[in-house]
């Protein structure tokens, strides 16, 4: 009797391997955009293979269905996020634990979260699509929930815990004072702006795009602006 020959797996080799990353990625990246742009009731998995250049049944082959189109985007953001902002995190929160720290250590570890910040939220092609995804969320368009609940897991407890410690620690107050919250999110907000009404805002700052110079001016007057605030609340707070 002739033993009949093992079913090859789907991917053979490292070469088909590579390729079937290569798909996926290419089919969240089409589905963040269609998404981020029509909510999930208004993207259609036919809509999400054509645009990525797949059949319908290689889309379900990855993904399933629709939902699981969605929450491989909601992962793809939070994973970018968690990498992105993990280093600077883990910096500030070290140097939380060093009793003998300057006011300028302190800032400048505020500081590079403020580049962090600026830098995801304007820097990357996807960034505007990514926005728009988390926007439907937020509103409460139809569709799975699972963005703000991974970031939740991933990310946001010690990134909110950092920028609040890191303030309350400049300018000399408890980390329970009922400013606090506020505050972390006028500093946040000055850079979180340019990334809502992109296009309005680059047409009233006379850029053509958010590149590299343009990054670094929003990075060096966020700066600023949050040393004078920092500074004046610091003031305030003691007095």
């Amino acid at each position: 009797m002739t033993d009949r020959p093992a079913r090859p797996p789907r991917h053979r080799t490292a070469a088909g391997y590579a390729r079937g990353e290569e798909t996926r990625r290419r089919i969240v990246e089409v589905a963040l955009r269609l998404f981020g742009e029509r909510g999930f009731e208004g993207a259609s998995t036919r809509e999400i293979a054509k645009a990525a250049g797949v059949n319908a049944p290689a889309l379900q082959y990855y993904f399933d269905n629709k939902e699981g189109v969605y929450r491989a985007c909601a992962e793809y953001i939070a994973d970018n996020a968690a990498t992105h902002f993990g280093p600077v995190v883990t910096q500030g929160l070290a140097l939380l634990e060093t009793p003998d720290a300057t006011p300028d250590q302190v800032f400048e570890a505020y500081g590079q979260l403020l580049d962090a910040l600026a830098d995801f939220q304007l820097l990357p092609d996807d960034a505007e699509h990514r926005r728009l995804f988390l926007a439907h969320e937020q509103v409460g368009h139809q569709g799975p929930s699972v963005l703000f609940d991974l970031l939740d897991q991933r990310l946001r407890p010690r990134m909110g815990e950092m920028s609040a410690r890191l303030i309350a620690r400049y300018c000399g107050v408890p980390v329970t004072d009922p400013l606090l919250p506020m505050r972390v999110m006028m500093l946040c907000g000055q850079v979180m702006i340019f990334s809502l009404g992109r296009r309005s805002l680059l047409t009233k700052l006379g850029w053509e795009r958010f590149g590299p110079e343009q990054l670094a001016t929003i990075k060096r007057d966020a700066r600023q602006n949050g040393r004078l605030l920092m500074d004046s609340w610091r003031s305030n707070w003691r007095g």
